[in-house]
């Protein structure tokens, strides 16, 4: 599966039969403001992809709260089935972001759902937040088939420390990183499609190459990744709870709770760019790490006993030069 941005999938449609491709989009909760919005951003859908159905419909981010309560408000679960009887959809599903209790309930509520899009890699298993383990199972318990998202955790497992990489390096040295994440959830029972983001050639060879021959990973493999897992999850964290009765007094407007965020992303994935980005976005708003004038203001209220100011001067070296 590929995944186009606007404007090129009418493009294709004009050059190739509409039965040699096939096009998956999603219904976004925050379009609906009405019913009737739903059909409106269906028919839009249609008439820019220039074609007279989709393929595989979803819902988008269904999650506990805002999304998943809007879709129920507006029917949408049984609109969409209304829609397949008349085929304009050949399969629904949707991508889901929230917890296993809500996907439980509305997989009881809706057991005419196809296909359910997750995010899964190695290293979400035990996520507290992602808990993709668990969506896992729920999923394989009903046999309904997977679309897994983030299976290297938006290039994260692509780029790690080069202690960590290495242990992969020494098993396969032929084979990249980001291999062993695809390989991982390749490896999985009743894993339909995997969606990869690539932004160069060279990465999308490296992925075709890796399913061209795919081979499952076998138990070593498996207690390599394991032991890879274990030695991210360990370095250590700056222990932040986000409380921010740190921020309240800091004379220089720091928002240090997002620093420390940063932080510890980058201690676990030294290249993540999501992350510097994410800083650049705070410090529009905020002051640099680099504005600590170590008052130690931060340092009396904080129920951590965190060491802010040795810590800014860390984050000062890796954010602001």
């Amino acid at each position: 599966m590929v995944v186009l941005k606007k404007g090129y999938v009418s493009k294709i449609v004009k050059r190739h039969p509409r039965d040699s491709f096939m096009i998956a989009t999603k219904l976004p909760a925050w379009e609906l403001k009405s019913a009737d919005d739903v059909e409106r951003v269906f028919n839009e859908q249609l008439e820019r992809a220039g074609v007279d159905y989709f393929d595989f419909y979803l819902l988008h981010s269904v999650e506990d709260g805002n999304n998943y309560d809007t879709y129920v408000k507006y029917d949408c679960f049984n609109w969409c089935m209304d829609r397949k009887k008349e085929g304009k959809i050949k399969h629904f599903g949707f991508s889901f972001h929230g917890s296993p209790e809500l996907l439980e309930e509305i997989l009881d509520k809706h057991p005419e759902v196809e296909f359910v899009q997750i995010q899964l890699n190695y290293l979400d298993r035990t996520n507290p937040v992602v808990r993709s383990q668990k969506l896992y199972e729920i999923l394989r318990d009903r046999n309904i088939p997977i679309i897994v998202m983030e299976p290297v955790r938006g290039g994260m497992l692509a780029n790690m420390a080069p202690e960590i990489e290495e242990k992969f390096k020494n098993r396969q040295p032929e084979k990249s990183v980001a291999s062993w994440a695809l390989r991982f959830v390749g490896s999985l029972p009743g894993v339909m499609t995997i969606l990869s983001g690539m932004s160069s050639e060279a990465q999308m060879e490296d992925n075709l190459t890796t399913f061209k021959n795919f081979e499952p990973l076998a138990d070593d493999e498996l207690a390599t990744i394991d032991e890879v897992t274990e030695d991210i999850l360990s370095i250590p964290q700056i222990g932040c709870t986000a409380c921010k009765y740190c921020c309240d007094g800091c004379p220089m407007k720091i928002s240090i709770p997002d620093v420390f965020r940063t932080i510890n992303t980058l201690r676990r994935y030294p290249d993540d760019w999501r992350s510097k980005n994410f800083y650049q976005g705070v410090v529009q708003r905020h002051g640099k790490a680099a504005d600590c004038i170590a008052c130690g203001q931060c340092e009396s209220v904080c129920p951590q006993h965190l060491p802010i100011i040795e810590l800014m001067k860390e984050a000062a070296e890796i954010l602001d030069k």
